[in-house]
């Protein structure tokens, strides 16, 4: 008889303690606000936070999770590498968006990341899947995911393959793309109805007088694109059928940010409507808020600085550069034309000719390799096949930025400081390979408030939101989460 009281009291046990963990575990948010802004840098969002108010940016540092020094594991990067990174968690090695356009082997035509030529724009050069699409597959397609930026990239890059929609601004109203079918009926009468919020910039003219009192006031309109993204995000949330239910949805956002202390107020204000209004309609412990930068850097007249300062300096030509090379491969292996074309910083070269030569890919590269390296401004060279089978952590950085369909067959890498230009069509830019940290920010969702000062990476951010709300990560994603 005391055995079967003992059995019991066990059993009793046991369910009260499944109960009290059951209870322990928290809900998974009904909505994701991933918000990317462009520009943003972690010195400049600390040094202006005396002019936040309480409900914005403010709240976001003091009340959430805030990692100081964040970076992306790849280079180069700009806008749209880094959307695709930020919403499938991998590199460009493996989604394929090595930048806002590379050139296309087949036409040696430049391609635009998220150009289609049947349906205007898509997410079709997107090789991956995304943090929205695997939302998608877990709801069995009842998790809404919307994206809207002022650009294409950002907003198709955000929603990838299966979203319900993305809209952007171009020549002063609002896009969508026919892509994502069939397009909500409040999103095609939003994108023809209304139009992106204007603000008039007064500018003092200086031709003509000497005194800047007394100049006359130009008025330029343009678009508050930060305003407008804004509106249409609410917008969504009101009739896009977002947080009905407790399957999680996805809202991405794009904003930008100048860098000085009236773009970050601005910045500020904005996400203190965006947090405001979403607050009002949701508890913030069902809504999880996630910001961070696209990691691209703009720095104003960097040459011209470079020269007056007297920093080592130079200009390498990149079109010079492989007319030299096809003469001095002519001398090795016959007069031709052994490089096809040129694209930033990268070689192509012809693979029919070298095929009809009967010419050794391998020995031809290092053979170019070994030249270039000899040339004024040159800090390395990298061929097609190093980057593919190298395994060394020193390349990691170089060969996640790579990827075989998209690049070129050398890359060189210029010495930070040196202007790479290209005669034939005068595009010029200068190399800097110095870190400049930004924010990752979780808020809301029951995530504590900490201060992380430990180096991540942008990789990290589309596993650590998918156990968020408990789905598996994007199926190139390898990264570990961050909490």
């Amino acid at each position: 008889m005391s055995n079967k009281y003992i059995y019991i009291t066990l059993i009793s046990a046991l369910a009260f303690g499944n109960e009290a963990v059951a209870q322990a575990v928290p809900q998974a948010p009904k909505l994701v606000v991933s918000i990317t802004v462009d520009e943003l840098r972690t010195d400049h969002l600390e040094t202006f936070s005396p002019l936040y108010g309480p409900n914005g940016l403010r709240r976001l540092l003091t009340e959430g999770t805030f990692y100081t020094n964040a970076s992306y594991n790849f280079t180069p990067v700009d806008r749209s590498s880094a959307a695709a990174t930020l919403s499938t968690g991998t590199t460009p090695y493996y989604h394929g968006i090595t930048g806002e356009e590379w050139l296309d082997r087949n036409t040696l035509r430049p391609v635009r990341a998220v150009h289609d030529q049947r349906q205007g724009y898509s997410p079709r050069q997107l090789g991956t899947s995304t943090l929205g699409d695997e939302l998608k597959i877990a709801s069995n397609g009842v998790s809404r995911v919307f994206a809207f930026a002022a650009t294409p990239d950002n907003a198709i890059l955000s929603a990838g393959h299966a979203a319900d929609g993305a809209a952007w601004i171009q020549s002063g109203q609002w896009v969508i793309s026919s892509y994502y079918e069939p397009v909500n009926q409040w999103l095609r009468g939003f994108a023809r109805l209304y139009k992106p919020i204007v603000k008039q910039k007064a500018d003092a003219a200086k031709k003509g007088t000497k005194n800047k009192k007394t100049a006359a006031i130009n008025k330029s309109v343009t678009i508050d694109a930060n305003a407008s993204v804004t509106d249409i995000s609410l917008e969504c949330l009101s009739n896009g059928g977002m947080g009905l239910d407790d399957k999680p949805d996805l809202l991405s956002i794009g904003y930008s940010v100048t860098p000085n202390m009236e773009g970050y107020a601005a910045l500020d204000r904005t996400i203190s409507v965006l947090v405001d209004s979403i607050s009002r309609r949701f508890p913030l412990d069902r809504v999880l808020f996630v910001l961070t930068s696209t990691g691209s850097a703009r720095v104003e007249n960097e040459q011209n600085n470079n020269e007056k300062y007297r920093i080592p300096t130079g200009k390498f030509d990149i079109q010079r550069t492989a007319n030299l090379l096809n003469m001095y491969l002519g001398a090795s292996f016959g007069t031709a034309q052994y490089v096809e074309s040129i694209y930033r910083n990268q070689l192509f070269l012809d693979h029919k000719l070298l095929e009809r030569k009967n010419i050794n890919t391998g020995d031809l590269l290092r053979r170019a390799q070994e030249f270039i390296m000899q040339l004024s401004g040159v800090r390395n060279v990298y061929t097609a096949n190093q980057l593919i089978t190298s395994d060394s952590y020193q390349l990691e950085r170089i060969r996640n930025g790579f990827n075989v369909e998209k690049c070129g067959d050398l890359l060189i890498d210029i010495a930070p400081g040196w202007e790479l230009v290209n005669e034939s069509n005068h595009k010029s830019t200068t190399s800097r390979v110095s870190n400049i940290p930004f924010p990752i920010i979780f808020f809301g969702a029951g995530v504590k408030s900490q201060r992380v000062q430990t180096p991540v990476t942008t990789d990290a951010i589309a596993p650590t939101i998918a156990r968020i709300i408990r789905i598996r990560a994007p199926n190139a994603c390898s990264s570990e989460p961050l909490f």
